[in-house]
């Protein structure tokens, strides 16, 4: 963002024209929630109270009842501009506001330390008198680049991102405070930007002359537990791939008959050139078969799903000689912690994590949890945050099979990787709430129509 600003203004565009724009799109949506209620606007210090004297004077010309709140004159040039070209009167204090509305412009993007003093306390006393909260950029105390709580902060109903989106919007713990996230362009250019929110794909029907190869053999092999490889075989088999194996020594009498199912010796098993994909995980076990087991599916050299107890067996050894480009792992927050472990990555924080192993081994990284993040192949992607009914057992696996069915359709793991999201997300808004891991993999369907 600031690298954005400063080529804007390298170009001819001044910090002030930045400004305005920022703060005349944000009044159109505070505009819009007040619906001609009072507001009531607080500022700081930096240029993010530039921002909200723009806002507050753009009410103030719409008719808007406006009380503007600065416990401190502005201290950078461009934000004193700002202060000169509000015409209303400002009152340093938050005692005894009234007003339903609350624009909190204390502090913007790039806070780095914990909002205290005379600050916090006004900040808590306007967050307190107020039913409707919106924050602009970034609530007040959250670091805009982790997401991060810098001190206690409010519920808020609505958080404006100006310019572009931060990563602190779809990281938690900051997230879910922020309540509704609108975008405000700015006309800034991002053209190296590689983290970017994910948009939803588009997936294509199969071509006129497809048959089940073409569009990607999928093997699953399982290990010691039947359940969790069946289930995610049952998404995989809703999620594009036209033909899938579970490769697996149990018997599976209550598997769906289009599943074929193989035993026997697992390297030849593999051999089969037509296999386009492979997932392993989902029940795999952490004894030393299933070591083996895994160690065979890498050989292959084949694109490959790492989920589950997969992710506590792998480490540097069994990459040795493998392109793990050709690999996605799939950790939540645990099972990241135990990769890093393995592979000596010390990071903090789910996003800093997975870059820092996807540095180190080149795998592609899916980081899953309520702020799911991608990171592979020099991108990093963010996602609007999933259904929270998807907190229950199985979903994982449900993803697994998802993710390794679109990676056998076409062997792409960052473009396989959006797609599952997306797809988990979809099924599990039409799977309604309270759904089991197998409605959810049965929802699969239907997603697949959604994003056609």
């Amino acid at each position: 963002m600031q690298a954005a600003e400063r080529a804007a203004m390298a170009a001819g565009t001044s910090s002030w024209e930045l400004m305005r724009r920022a703060g005349e799109g944000a009044a159109q949506w505070v505009a819009r929630a007040a619906a001609g209620r009072a507001v009531t606007v607080l500022c700081g210090p930096g240029n993010n109270s530039g921002d909200g004297y723009v806002i507050a004077e753009s009410l103030r010309r719409r008719g808007t009842s406006v009380t503007m709140v600065a416990p401190v004159e502005p201290k950078t040039e461009t934000a004193r501009t700002a202060r000169s070209a509000y015409s209303g009167e400002v009152l340093t204090h938050a005692d005894g506001l009234d007003a339903p509305i609350f624009v909190d412009c204390l502090f913007g993007y790039g806070l780095s330390r914990e909002v205290g003093g005379e600050f916090a306390k006004t900040l808590q006393k306007c967050a307190a008198s107020h039913s409707y909260k919106i924050a602009i950029d970034v609530p007040s105390g959250v670091a805009s680049d982790t997401g991060a709580l810098l001190g206690d902060i409010s519920q808020y109903n609505l958080t404006l991102a100006l310019g572009a989106w931060k990563q602190a919007h779809f990281l938690m713990p900051a997230a879910p405070l922020m309540g509704e996230l609108k975008l405000v362009p700015i006309g800034l250019d991002f053209p190296q930007h590689t983290a970017s929110l994910s948009s939803q794909p588009h997936l294509s029907p199969p071509a006129a002359d497809a048959h089940k190869y073409r569009r990607g053999l999928l093997a699953i092999v399982a290990g010691t537990m039947p359940g969790a490889p069946l289930l995610a075989a049952q998404a995989a088999m809703h999620s594009g791939a036209g033909y899938v194996k579970l490769m697996s020594a149990h018997s599976h009498p209550d598997a769906p008959a289009e599943l074929v199912i193989e035993g026997g010796n697992l390297s030849g098993t593999l051999a089969d050139d037509r296999i386009a994909a492979l997932l392993i995980g989902p029940g795999l076990g952490r004894t030393n078969d299933a070591r083996d087991r895994l160690s065979a599916a890498l050989e292959t050299g084949k694109p490959c799903v790492l989920d589950a107890d997969a992710l506590h067996l792998i480490d540097e050894d069994m990459l040795e000689g493998v392109d793990a480009t050709r690999l996605i792992v799939t950790p939540h927050e645990g099972e990241l912690a135990s990769l890093c472990r393995s592979f000596g990555v010390t990071a903090q924080g789910k996003l800093a994590s997975a870059r820092a192993l996807h540095g180190v081994t080149a795998l592609t990284v899916l980081a899953k949890g309520p702020d799911t993040v991608l990171v592979g192949q020099g991108a990093v992607r963010f996602f609007p945050r999933g259904s929270s009914w998807l907190s229950v057992a199985g979903t994982g696996d449900v993803l697994a099979g998802i993710l390794a069915a679109r990676l056998a359709h076409h062997g792409d793991p960052v473009r396989a990787g959006e797609e599952a999201v997306w797809l988990h997300h979809t099924a599990a808004c039409l799977a309604a709430p309270a759904f089991t891991a197998g409605q959810l993999a049965a929802a699969v369907k239907p997603a697949i129509a959604r994003l056609l």
